[in-house]
Parts: structure tokens; C-alpha cells; sequence
């Protein structure tokens, strides 16, 4: 969170925070106390050049500064009597604002950062790099502005300045991306901890890869203290065994050229040949990728088969594009992939924005490039890729994990209020599961908002809903449908009572006021359909509780399950009935030795952290036992 200088009125107040300079950010740490504001005569006042900062190089002056020091230049000329007489007229009183400081406002001032320009202190504009008259508004609002209360984002993205700036920014898609703090887990062992310091020092700004190392190291932490020669397997196991970076030029339909950045990490081939999945959207970056192939390396090794852990994808966004510029982005991505993927090597599968068609396209470019047809890449296409119930497979295990949970409770999934968040291939399969088995599954979600439907979705409204999604529509054309049915804009659904959620969206969906919310809303249970879906505040929240968190490396195994099986056996056309009956089967298996490892490492099998803890444990021994046996490699 930023925070710009503004006029003499918040040096105290500066002086009470605590305040850490990076890459000129102004971080404050403590939130939630008032903060006293005193706006001065105007934006140009000129005390405002003599406010306190953290030393920083000074830069070349500009065309504004030389006019400001015209104008002070012309006051210092004013005579002594007339100033005396300035000095006697009554001062303007200043105006007073007291805002709380919450935690809501931290994303108001990533646009701005502290810096001298010729010895005067500015607040510039983080897109612009520049400064202007709007640049340094007060962030509560201030004189001639004609509403006293617009936020600062508010009134920087109104400067001409900075929409200009912006202009540009799109144009040379070059992506300002704002200092996140890392969330730092307390670690009772030094052995853990030291590893989580060593990967801090590695790979510092990769957030969702340390954050899923956190977590990985946290639940570890029994098993390396009782052999620290865990320590240095553990170092080895996060360090990728192949990363691989490349451009991905492609044409649209208008004929012109476009470049995406595309991905691959072959995180870890111990166990087997890589399996994991593709994904295309904006945000995609080599964080994600690499925290995406260690939780599938874990997946896969907590899976009955022996198999290694991949993930890539790349920053392309397929929505809004035609077939034709799909296909020309896959081919074109294939073209530099079809060296490193291949039966005995990594078979790719799908992910987030790769669906049917993407694979479709994949694959038939990898067949031309490598000149045979042997294997397959895993999707839901007979004739190419063997289960016709692959895609169901991952949210159809969701359910039947959760099922396994209950059933050592003494209860069941029928009459069970449930929240689904997301609304794509899992969710819509864990919405069809959820029914068969008489739950009563009341929301899904997009990246607008989400639908909450009172009355439960049936088998005919999952089916609207299917169409709704197939003709790229809104939920919200859902709920003109069915009159008891809500959307709810810029929202999400944990607020909603019940009693088991499925986050089926992105990771971190969940935040700390999340988690909060479902607590209150009498969630005892909650399964992980994304990967790592809670940050770490979320986690806490959770865990503190009670609520039981099923992990998504043991309950999202049915993908890996569905993906062995097509591939052994494909030429068999499975009936739903027996390949349920497999999943089933495999998701039974993965969840005992998960509660199994957590038993003996001296957690309860009651205990809320007791799957998430036994299913790491009993992943990471799995691969560490093969590391050792294969030597230095």
C-alpha cells in the first residue's frame, strides 16, 4: 500500500508509522488507526517542497518547476509594507478531514510513488512515471475538487496526464505491476525455516510460488524435524528440473501480428513422465507456472499411479477471439512445445481458457510436427483421447472425496446447502454430482460476480446453465429466468449459508474477510476444487474455526486418475457406471493414505489440518524415497 506526501499537516502522522521504502513505495504496516489530515492553501503550496522523505536520488527539473519558481520568485518581490499588511489579514482557516485508515483503501495507491526533482518533493505517477496538478491531490479530496470525498484513484485516472500515459501503456503492453508484500508463516523448526528463506532469496518476486512453498513447508515441518537430510531434498525438489520460456507469434483475422509469452515447467519427473495441464489467460505468468507444476508434482505423487508433475500455459487470452486466430495461437505455440512433450516425456491436459477446441488444435499440430500419433494428450475427444468421462473426472472426485469426509462423520451429502464459486468444466461437474447425490447446490460464480439460486439448482436449471455459458452469456440472463434466482455484482458467494463450499475458481479466491464470511455463513467444510484457492490469512481464518479443508492435491486427483486410465486402457469405451466406479476407487485410496501419513505423524484424524497435512506428507515421502534411491540427479 502507498501512501503520497501531502503538505505539512501529515508529517506527524508520518512520523508514527512505520515505513519501508521499495523501489520508492512508501509501505505502511499498521492499518486501522485515524490519521488527522490538514490541507493547505492549495495543490502548489510551496511547503509542500519542504516536507520530510526518505532520501532519494534527486532528478533533472522540468518545465512546471521553473513556472513555481517564477511565482515564488514574484511573492519574495511583494513590498515589506504590503506584506505586513498580508500578515495581518486573518488567516484562511484550514480545513480539517479524519479518515479511518482500512485495509480497503491499499489497492487506492499503487499508482503513485515519492521522489525529489530538483530538490522538491513530488509524488509521481507509477503508470506515467510523471507528476501534474492531479498527481498530487490529497487522497481524501481537497480544495476545488468538486467532490470532497473522491478517492484518489478516482481522481488520478481522471488526469489528462495519466490517461495519456495509460494510451501508451496499452499500446506497448508493457504492464506496471505493483509490490505485493509476501506473507511470511511463523515456523517453529530453524531446518524449515531455512528453506523458505532460501527460496525467498532465489526467487523473491515469484508471490504464488513461495506462497505454495509456505504452505508445503509448514505442513512438512514434523517430517524435517525429525530427519533434517530432508532439508536438502526438499531444496533439490524446488528447484524445476526443465523451465521452459518462449515467444509465441501469432496473426489475427485483421491480418496483423500479435506476441504472446508462452510456458512450460517440467517440474519434477522422479516418479514418471510429467502430466499437467495448460493454461491460457492474461494474468498467466512463470510464478503461476511453477506453482501450478509443484502442486501438481504432489498430486500426481499422492495419486495411485507413478507419474511426475508439469504446468504451463501461456499470458494469451482466448475470449473474444475467433476459431481461426485459436488455432493459429496453438499451432503457433506447439511449433516450440512439440520438443519437449510426447508419451514417455509430459502429455499436456487442460486447464483454465483450454478447453476441447485448444486441445483439438494442440494436439494435431503436435501429430504433424513429430510425424506419428502415439499417445495422446489428455481431453474429452474419443477419437483422440480415449475416456469420453475425462472432463468430468476432477469435479466428479471433488464430490466423491467430500463424500468420504461426511461418511466418516455419519452423515451424507443429501440436504446439504453447498456454494460452488466458478462456473466453468469443474464447477459444472461438481453442480451435476452435488445433485445426484441430493445436495442442494445454491451458487456459482464469474469474474463479474456471482448467481445464488434459493431454491437449489436441478438437473434442467444445471442444463440452462450450460447453455448460458456455451453461448458466452452472463449468469445474470439466469436469474430473468427464474424469479427467486439473484446476481449479485462485484461479489462473492461465501457470504451465502452452508454447510460445504467448493472454490472451483483461481487460487487466492478466498481472502481473510472471506474466510471470515464463511465461518459466519456455518461452513464446516470446505474442498479445494482450484489450486491453493485460500491465501495464507484465509488459511488461518479457517483452521482456527475448525472448518476442515480438504486439500486440492488429494481431492483434485480424479483429473490425474480419469488421465492414466484413458491412456492404459484407451481402447476401451468406458460406461459411466464402471468408470465411476474406478474414480471412486482411486479417491478412496488417495484419501486413507493422506489420513494415514497425518496419523503417524501425530495429528488427529478430527483435526481440520489433518488432510492437508497428511496429504503433503504423504506426497512429498513418495517422491523423496525415489530422489534417494536415484542418487544426485
Amino acid at each position: 500500500m502507498l501512501l503520497p506526501v501531502v503538505g505539512l499537516g501529515m508529517n506527524s502522522a508520518m512520523d508514527d508509522m512505520s515505513l519501508i521504502q521499495q523501489r520508492h513505495h512508501l509501505v505502511v504496516r499498521e492499518l486501522g488507526g485515524e490519521i488527522d489530515l490538514e490541507i493547505g492553501p492549495g495543490d502548489d503550496d510551496p511547503s509542500f517542497a519542504h516536507a520530510p522523505l526518505i532520501g532519494v536520488p534527486p532528478q533533472e527539473s522540468s518545465a512546471d518547476d521553473h513556472d513555481e519558481n517564477k511565482n515564488l520568485a514574484i511573492v519574495s518581490h511583494i513590498p515589506s509594507d504590503d506584506q505586513e499588511i498580508l500578515k495581518s489579514l486573518p488567516a484562511k482557516r484550514k480545513k480539517k478531514v479524519v479518515k479511518r485508515w482500512r485495509e480497503e483503501w491499499a489497492d487506492t495507491y499503487k499508482w503513485a510513488y515519492v521522489d525529489v526533482k530538483e530538490g522538491t518533493t513530488r509524488i509521481f505517477c507509477s503508470i506515467c512515471r510523471e507528476y501534474g496538478r492531479k498527481h498530487r491531490r490529497n487522497p481524501y479530496g481537497n480544495e476545488g475538487s468538486r467532490n470532497m470525498q473522491m478517492s484518489a484513484l478516482e481522481e488520478h485516472n481522471n488526469s489528462l496526464l495519466h490517461k495519456e500515459a495509460l494510451r501508451l501503456q496499452l499500446a506497448s503492453k508493457d504492464k506496471i505491476i505493483a509490490d505485493k508484500p509476501i506473507y511470511v508463516k511463523a515456523l517453529m523448526s530453524k531446518s524449515a525455516g531455512s528453506i523458505v528463506e532460501a527460496a525467498l532469496k532465489r526467487d523473491p518476486n515469484e508471490l504464488e510460488f513461495i506462497q505454495s512453498v509456505q504452505e508445503v513447508i509448514h505442513a512438512l515441518e514434523r517430517v524435517i524435524s525429525k530427519n533434517s537430510g530432508y532439508v536438502n531434498t526438499m531444496e533439490r525438489l524446488l528447484e524445476p528440473e526443465r523451465t521452459i520460456i518462449f515467444r509465441v507469434p501469432w496473426i489475427d483475422d485483421r491480418g496483423e501480428m500479435h506476441v504472446n509469452r508462452g510456458f512450460r515447467v517440467q517440474f519434477n519427473q522422479t516418479l514418471g513422465p510429467c502430466r499437467g495441464g495448460l493454461r491460457f489467460h492474461p494474468s498467466m505468468n512463470l510464478s503461476i507456472a511453477k506453482f501450478l507444476g509443484f502442486q501438481q508434482t504432489l498430486r500426481t505423487a499422492l495419486s495411485p499411479y507413478r507419474l511426475g508433475g508439469a504446468s504451463g500455459g501461456s499470458d494469451f487470452d482466448p475470449k473474444g477471439k475467433s476459431d481461426n486466430e485459436i488455432m493459429h495461437f496453438c499451432q503457433s505455440y506447439m511449433d516450440e512445445l512439440y520438443r519437449y512433450v510426447g508419451p514417455d516425456k509430459d502429455l499436456p491436459s487442460e486447464e483454465m481458457g483450454v478447453g476441447t477446441r485448444e486441445m483439438g488444435f494442440l494436439y494435431g499440430q503436435y501429430r504433424r510436427l513429430a510425424g506419428h500419433s502415439q499417445g495422446s494428450f489428455t481431453g474429452p475427444r474419443l477419437n483422440w483421447s480415449g475416456s469420453s468421462l475425462r472432463t468430468e473426472a476432477t469435479g466428479y472426485g471433488l464430490v466423491f472425496f467430500a463424500q468420504l469426509i461426511l461418511a466418516d462423520m455419519n452423515k451424507e451429502l443429501k440436504g446439504l446447502r453447498c456454494v460452488v464459486s466458478g462456473s466453468g468444466k469443474i464447477a459444472m461437474h461438481v453442480l451435476e454430482k452435488l445433485i445426484a447425490y441430493g445436495a442442494l447446490p445454491i451458487t456459482v460464480s464469474d469474474s463479474k460476480g456471482y448467481l445464488v439460486d434459493e431454491d437449489g439448482f436441478d438437473f434442467m436449471k444445471l442444463s440452462f446453465l450450460r447453455d448460458i455459458k456455451a453461448q458466452h452469456r452472463t449468469l445474470r440472463d439466469y436469474s430473468k429466468t427464474y424469479a427467486r434466482a439473484k446476481y449479485y455484482d462485484e461479489a462473492k458467494p461465501w457470504n451465502e449459508r452452508c454447510d460445504v463450499a467448493f472454490p472451483c475458481a483461481s487460487q487466492n479466491e478466498i481472502d481473510h474477510s472471506d474466510a471470515i464470511s464463511l465461518v459466519n455463513s456455518g461452513c464446516r467444510i470446505l474442498v479445494e476444487g482450484s489450486n491453493m484457492p485460500c491465501t495464507p490469512e484465509a488459511m488461518d481464518v479457517l483452521k482456527g474455526a475448525n472448518v476442515l479443508i480438504a486439500p486440492s492435491i488429494a481431492a483434485g486427483t480424479g483429473g490425474v486418475v480419469a488421465g492414466e486410465l484413458e491412456l492404459k486402457e484407451y481402447n476401451l469405451n468406458w460406461a459411466p457406471e464402471d468408470f465411476e466406479s474406478k474414480l471412486q476407487e482411486a479417491m478412496k485410496q488417495t484419501y486413507q493414505r493422506a489420513l494415514k501419513a497425518a496419523v503417524e505423524f501425530g495429528f488427529q484424524k478430527e483435526s481440520p489440518e489433518a488432510l492437508v497435512h497428511g496429504a503433503v506428507i504423504s506426497a512429498f515421502l513418495t517422491i523423496a524415497s525415489s530422489m534417494s534411491e536415484q542418487g544426485c540427479v
